[in-house]
């Protein structure tokens, strides 16, 4: 009996914290965002040297500041659009499409 009132408890304390996801809602890079997030995990070594951000970053059309927002502090995804452009920028990285 205590077991089961504890177990509702922390679901309404696990809940309460994480904001409500509306549908259609804008999502934002985290915990959420698993396909995301193994995206960045593969892309992150690429830009390693010297100039790769900026050549990436004109790859997408974006700023090179953009490019550190999403793969450094996490804290954008770009549209659509460019993720596809990214995957494909990737795919050619790593070889698997000449």
């Amino acid at each position: 009996m205590a077991s089961r009132q504890l177990i509702q408890e922390h679901r309404k304390r696990a809940t309460s914290r994480r904001p409500r996801v509306r549908c259609g809602a804008t999502l934002r890079p985290g915990s959420d965002t698993p396909l995301w997030n193994a995206l960045v995990a593969a892309v992150k070594p690429r830009l390693r040297k010297r100039g790769d951000r900026a050549l990436l970053a004109r790859e997408l059309g974006l700023h090179r500041a953009r490019v550190g927002e999403f793969f450094d502090q996490q804290s954008g995804m770009p549209d659509a659009e460019r993720t596809l452009r990214l995957v494909l920028w990737l795919s050619h990285q790593s070889g698997s499409i000449k």
